[in-house]
């Protein structure tokens, strides 16, 4: 792979890769792939029709990581991508996505990706996806992902959930299905800054019972910047959900946050925490006492609190 220094800046950010990954992988510019490799255990195959791969990961994998970052480079690109995975029972692997958008043109640029996942019984994912937008056009840096999780018996998913910073506009829907002994573990961190829009919506159905779900959103609103979660966690079994939001709000930022537990089940046990505040005064005087400027001691805090 030929990559200018923009691209391996992008996959620095949005992946934490600094040359070509070992397993399998699947790296995607532009709205094509310039690079792609399948392992034993794990085949990446294209799809027909649409834009996208379907990844084929086999029972009883262990250890292996896979690879499907994007990064897009030309102003007023627009893409839909469609990204099934298919785990096997009783697998163990790593999955990191991401996109990084940078954007020196007057048009927007934008990039959906829809991930699917069916995950078999007894299988561990974990999952980490990063957005990430630079560039100084004028034009937006838009990414809206869907996350699909189909999970089957006694199968466990930690997803970790990232905006870094630079997204103009993002709508990030995530939808789960749990069946009996399932748990979904989910931290999602955002930051927003200037006239930036971040809306997350999540819609967790736990079918079985022994299924359980913890979700929490932290969320930093800078200048006048706009978040939205919109969480439901919906109890159909005997099951145990959890969501918290916990948000920052600066300068003239703006959040909602739009809590909902439904239970259908007796038995069903779902709680929800939630808390919007200000930088607390003592925390930044405390730093500025140590030496540091007020804005340093700002980035502190919200750094350890995103962490």
């Amino acid at each position: 792979m030929n990559l200018n220094d923009i691209q391996k800046d992008l996959l620095k950010e949005i992946a934490d890769l600094s040359g070509i990954p070992t397993g399998a992988y699947n790296i995607r510019s532009n709205s094509a792939s310039i690079g792609r490799q399948s392992t034993e255990h794990i085949d990446i195959v294209p799809k027909e029709g649409v834009s996208g791969i379907d990844i084929f990961i086999k029972p009883d994998t262990k250890g292996e990581t896979v690879h499907i970052p994007v990064v897009m480079t030309e102003s007023g690109l627009k893409e839909k991508v469609y990204n099934d995975f298919f785990i096997g029972d009783n697998a163990d692997v790593t999955i990191v996505a991401g996109c990084g958008i940078d954007n020196c043109g007057a048009h927007d640029s934008q990039h959906d990706g829809i991930h699917r996942f069916y995950v078999g019984k007894n299988s561990h994912v974990k999952y980490a996806e990063k957005h990430y937008g630079s560039g100084k056009g004028s034009g937006k840096r838009i990414l809206n992902p869907v996350t699909e999780v189909y999970m089957e018996e006694n199968s466990t998913v930690e997803m970790e959930m990232v905006q870094i910073k630079g997204v103009d506009d993002t709508v990030r829907t995530t939808i789960a299905e749990l069946k009996a002994g399932a748990s979904l573990v989910v931290r999602e961190r955002l930051m927003t800054h200037d006239v930036q829009n971040a809306e997350s919506v999540y819609t967790v159905n736990l079918n079985g019972d022994g299924s359980n779900a913890d979700i929490v959103s932290r969320g930093v609103a800078r200048d006048n910047s706009y978040q939205k979660l919109d969480l439901k966690i919906v109890g159909n079994a005997v099951c145990k959900g959890h969501t918290e939001c916990d948000s920052i709000i600066m300068d003239n930022g703006k959040i909602l946050a739009v809590p909902a537990l439904e239970a259908n089940n007796v038995d069903s046990s779902l709680v929800h925490e939630a808390a919007i505040g200000k930088i607390a005064g003592e925390q930044l005087t405390k730093l500025m006492t140590l030496g540091l400027t007020e804005a340093e001691a700002e980035e502190q805090i919200i750094n350890g609190f995103l962490r």
